[in-house]
C-alpha cells in the first residue's frame, strides 16, 4: 500500500493530537482540551468509571476529579489510523499508571490499560478528536 504525501501528513498530524491529548490531561491543563476535541465531540469514559459527556462536560468532571491523582501518566502506542478524505478513525492502546491520594497520607496505585476507539474530523484549526470511547483492557489496583 502506498500512501499518498497528504495521507502520511494526516496520520502525523493525527498522532501528534493523540499525544497532546495525554500531555494536556498528565499537566492537568483540562481547558486545553478545547484545542483536542471538537465543540460537538462525544466522549465515552464509562468503561473505566467515568462519564459519557460533551467536551465541556468532560472537562468539567476532569477538573472536579483529577484532584485526587496528584501523579498519573498517559502512555500512547499502537495507533492504527484510518484516513478518509476530512475523517478519520482510529484504535489506540494506553497505558495509565495512576496514583490516588487517600485519607490519613495513604495512596493507592492503579495501573489501567485500556483502547481509545476515535473518530478524527479535519476542521479549520486542523485535526480534532470528534468520538472517544474507552474500551477497558485491564485495571490493577495495588494498595
Amino acid at each position: 500500500m502506498t500512501l499518498s504525501l497528504q495521507e502520511i501528513s494526516d496520520r502525523l498530524e493525527i498522532q501528534d493530537l493523540i499525544y497532546n491529548y495525554s500531555a494536556v490531561v498528565d499537566q492537568k491543563r483540562f481547558d486545553d482540551l478545547q484545542q483536542v476535541f471538537t465543540e460537538d465531540a462525544h466522549i465515552d469514559y464509562s468503561a473505566v468509571g467515568a462519564p459519557v459527556g460533551g467536551r465541556d462536560e468532560i472537562i468539567a468532571f476532569l477538573h472536579k476529579v483529577m484532584v485526587m491523582f496528584p501523579n498519573h501518566q498517559h502512555f500512547n502506542a499502537n495507533a492504527q489510523i484510518t484516513v478518509d478524505g476530512d475523517t478519520a478513525t482510529g484504535r489506540v492502546m494506553c497505558f495509565n499508571p495512576q496514583e490516588m491520594a487517600m485519607p490519613e497520607d495513604k495512596t493507592h496505585i492503579f495501573m489501567v490499560g485500556l483502547w481509545y476507539i476515535d473518530e478524527y474530523r479535519r476542521t479549520d484549526a486542523g485535526w480534532r478528536i470528534s468520538r472517544r470511547v474507552a474500551e477497558k483492557s485491564y485495571v490493577f489496583n495495588m494498595p
